[in-house]
Order: structure tokens, then sequence, then C-alpha cells
């Protein structure tokens, strides 16, 4: 009997899930159900949610090849294909970052090379696009889900697996007051901002599409004489002006060049840290903090000297690693930092230090979900902003127009430290924001801070919710004593195994697999790459494949 398996989401998750499971010779049983009327491109990609504007943050040569690289996919595109997409044939090479409607397209056709592949190979496959799932039941031996559809109302259907890939979770509302905007997506929301003052909450990349969306609503972005970026305001927009805030007031730095594949690190490597999981129960994130110091004094010893590392603690090392960008001008940091990388991206030139810190996120990552419970906290509060900043670089496009906006008098940065609050009850539109003793009143205010972590008790499906088999992650007490076996709490996320399954004893299913971002941030804190995707939806593909074709056993006599 032909096995029916269900994909919950059409984006880089649910394709590259795809992608695995139409590698099997037996035949299978597979629908996508995803809630867009265009299946494949994925919220961060999609045409309706991003303004034309908005930048992805990952290079060609970074997107893990589908049936083809990206690279590949905009080459074979016609020169009027490639102007409907905002590209020119010049700027296409392994090292260029594209607006994110490119890479929703990109997807979209890999999808539709694979479905038609698969069922070239056999496999049934039915994409049922506007088709979003209300509700999901572990049953005995099935799963079921309830779907809503605007042509056929609400349905019912019964599957062997069933694949959460719904990426990150957005607000089905995102002005929730007049002015008062919780997400930048769906971005056309925001171009209904009128000329004010406008307040965004976050620096990432993000806040930057954020801002992007609002300045293009009332400017343009145009080269002066000398190939300089200059941004010029539309008549009668005097009155906008933006303010990007957040703790430190800091702006993200530009991509840096590295060399792709990775060279392999020297001590803190995948053996060490694995015999650190081992053997280091009370201070395994000590252990891994000294693997991660040992690591950055080998690979670029001046900088280790500068920061003072050798001295450095968990939680001291962001204070020492933000220290001079921190105490600098924001926008003279950028111009700066953007010059050295484009510098070094001409010439091919690697920063050592930046690169160690790139390739340890990978490898320390997989240590995280054996932190006990005091440490995970350590780590959340105190480590883990330094490998985000590291490698949430953004293109140096993004910074030409920050600058940009700079220089003509509508953007500035403020830190807010670590006191503030946000009032958006007070005033009829927009926020007032308080921090150190010191308030700012925004006629517009976007929450740009980025996808949130869910936890078990944030699952959008009722019944499943009601069946209590979804619990937040189990995460060991600090141990007292050695030799003693720790006590569990439930600290957040949810509690999956390593295929991504619920961990429960009931006797119910056990093949409904969450591969959705938000629900994996707690315990896995790097997931939310296109990367990341990949590497779920293989874990996720071969355990059903494994399931569908299992190794056959040699009885020995």
């Amino acid at each position: 009997m032909t096995s029916k398996i269900a994909i919950v989401g059409s984006g880089p998750t649910g394709i590259y899930t795809l992608m695995g499971l139409v590698s099997s010779d037996q035949p299978l049983s597979i629908t996508i159900f995803e809630s867009e009327a265009e299946p494949g491109k994925g919220t961060p990609y999609h045409p309706d949610l991003n303004d034309r504007a908005m930048l992805s943050n990952i290079a060609s040569i970074e997107l893990p090849r589908i049936c083809e690289t990206l690279t590949e996919w905009m080459s074979r595109q016609t020169d009027e294909e490639l102007q409907l997409l905002g590209v020119t044939r010049a700027m296409i090479g392994d090292r260029e970052f594209y607006p994110r409607i490119v890479l929703g397209e990109f997807f979209q056709d890999q999808m539709n090379m694979l479905v038609t592949g698969g069922r070239a190979k056999g496999h049934e496959i039915d994409v049922k696009a506007s088709h979003r799932v209300t509700d999901m039941e572990l049953r005995a031996d099935d799963i079921g889900l309830t779907l809503m559809s605007p042509d056929d109302g609400v349905q019912h259907y019964a599957f062997d697996h069933v694949v959460m890939a719904t990426g990150h979770a957005w607000p089905e509302k995102t002005e929730t007051k007049p002015g008062y905007f919780v997400s930048p997506w769906p971005a056309p929301t925001l171009k209904t901002i009128e000329p004010c003052k406008v307040g965004i909450l976050g620096t990432s990349l993000s806040g930057i599409d954020a801002l992007i969306t609002v300045a293009t609503a009332h400017g343009t972005f145009l080269l002066d004489e000398q190939d300089g970026l200059e941004y010029h305001p539309k008549p009668g927009t005097e009155a906008l002006h933006v303010t990007m805030m957040s703790r430190k007031g800091i702006l993200p730095e530009a991509d840096f060049y590295c060399e792709i594949p990775y060279r392999p690190l020297q001590i803190c490597t995948e053996a060490a840290v694995e015999d650190a999981i081992e053997n280091r129960q009370f201070d395994l994130l000590d252990a891994l903090f000294s693997l991660f110091q040992a690591e950055l004094a080998a690979c670029d010893p001046e900088y280790a000297a500068s920061i003072g590392l050798s001295l450095l603690t968990v939680e001291t090392i962001a204070p020492a690693y933000f220290r001079s960008r921190e105490t600098s001008d924001p926008f003279s940091w950028a111009a700066l930092n953007l010059a050295e990388a484009a510098a070094n991206k001409e010439r091919r030139y690697t920063i050592e230090w930046r690169y160690a810190i790139l390739r340890m996120h990978e490898v320390i990552a997989a240590a995280i979900p054996h932190l006990h419970e005091k440490d995970l906290k350590r780590f959340h509060k105190y480590f883990k902003t330094v490998f985000v900043d590291d490698y949430a670089t953004v293109p140096h496009e993004s910074i030409r127009r920050l600058l940009a906006l700079h220089r003509a008098g509508k953007l500035d940065v403020v830190a807010l430290g670590n006191e503030n609050e946000i009032d958006n009850k007070t005033v009829a539109r927009g926020a007032v924001v308080h921090f150190e003793g010191k308030s700012l009143e925004f006629g517009a205010f976007i929450d740009a801070t980025g996808q949130h972590a869910l936890s078990a008790r944030d699952i959008p499906f009722p019944t499943l919710a009601s069946q209590g088999v979804l619990r937040k992650a189990a995460t060991p007490a600090e141990p007292s004593l050695i030799g003693e076996e720790p006590a569990v709490v439930r600290t957040g996320g949810v509690d999956l195994d390593d295929a991504f399954r619920p961990i429960f004893q009931d006797n119910l299913s056990n093949r409904l697999y969450c591969g959705a971002i938000s629900f994996l941030l707690h315990k896995l804190p790097f997931v939310q790459g296109i990367t990341s995707a990949r590497d779920i939806g293989k874990v996720i593909s071969d355990a059903i494949l494994s399931e569908e074709n299992p190794t056959p056993v040699l009885l020995v006599a």
C-alpha cells in the first residue's frame, strides 16, 4: 500500500523535504498544502508579502542546490525575465545578493521541477494552493487534518506522515492599532505610512527591510555621477524621519568574504564538541567556551589580544566583542566596515576572526540541546548574540542605502539600553518610547525584531493542542552531585526527537514531524537560514523513507 504523506507549507523547508522524498524508488503519495495562492515561494520571498526593494541575505553560493543552483537558474532566464525581477545579467554571480522576490521565483520553479520529476518516477504528487490547515489530530494509525479552502470549504484528510513545514509564524493582523505595526510583513501594509516620525524597533535585516519599504514609498535611491548611492525624497515628504532603535544602538555589519566550502576547524571541532557533550555534564557551556577561545586565538591571535580574549568568560565575551562598535558613531562605523568588506571581496581576502566565529557557530550549535537549564539560560542571554551578529551580516547594498538615508537627513539610530518601555496606549497613533530618562514619540511604530521562539502552548491546531502530546522541550536541571541523574524541567520550544517528532507515551501515531522554525529556536537557536531548511528537510525525509524502506536485518546463524 502506498504511504500517504502531507507536507504543510511549501516554503524552503517543505521543498527540501520534497526533494528528499522524491529520491525514493518506492512510489509515494505526497500532498502539499499551501495557504497562499502561489505554492513554492515561501513567506520570506513572496511578492505579495515583500517589497521589491527588499534584499535577501544569502549569497548564491550559500544557497543549497535543489535541481540546479541559483546562479544556474538565473543564467538561463531571458533578459526580459531578469528585468521583471529587477536584475541585470551583469549582476549574476556566486557571491551576489538579490531581491527577496528572486528567491521566491527560484524556489517555485525548483518545486515545480521536483513535482514533475517525482511524477515521472511514479510518485503521486498533489499540490493544493489556497488550502489552510486549521487543525490536526494524532490518531492510533494515522493523522487527521482539517483544512479550509475558498472553493471547497472545510475538508478532512488522513495521512500516514505529516510534515509541519510552516516556517515562520507571523501575526494575522499587522497594524494592531493606528500607526502601530507588530511586524514588517506584509510589507505593502507599511506603504500606507504617511510622512511622519517613524520608529523601527530592531536594526537587523528585518529592521532594514521595514526602513527601505517606508523610504521607497516616499522617495527614490539613485546613483550620482561618481556611482555613489543617494536618496531623493519626493516633494511634500519633509516630515518623514526614521529612527531605528535597539538595545545597543549598532548597525549590522556588511557581508564579509570567506572561503566556501569552509576550511576545517583545528580545535573547536565536531569531535571535540562531541567529547564535551559526553564528558562535561556540570560545565558543558564553559567547556564549549574554552574551545571557542582556543580556536579564535589560534586563528587570529592579534584580534584575540585586542579584546583580551584570554581573560573573558561566557558572561563577558559579548561586551568585549561589541565594545568598539558601541563606542563609535554607527554610521561612521558602517561606512568604514563597508569599505573594508568591499575591498576584501574584491581581493578575496578573509578576516580570520570573523571566519572562525562563523564556522564555530554550526559546530557549537550541536551542543545546545544538551545544556542544563542554568547553562541554557546563560547561553541565550550572553553568548548567542556574538554568533548571531557574526552570521547575520547584510548585503553591501543594504548598508549603502542606510548611509544614503542618513546623508539625506532621514535616518538616525538610537541605543535604548537595557531598561526601556514602549507605550502605544496613551497616544492616538504610533507609540512613545521611554528610555534612560528620555522619551521619543512616533506617529508610526514598527516592531521589526524578527521571529520569536514559540513553545508547545502556541501550537495553532486546537485538537492537537488539547491532546496534550506536545510539551515544552525537556531540559536537565543543573546537576547537584556527580553521577546523579538530573531532574528534568520543561523550558520552552517543543520536545522532539532527533527526527523532529514529538516525544510522548500515548498510543498515537508518532509520524508528525515538526519542521516549523519558530518551534525549534529554543534548542536550535541558529536554525533560521535556508541551509537549516535544507538540513531539516533532509532529516525528516530520511526518517520517513527509513520507515518506508527499512534496512534489511541480516540474521547470522
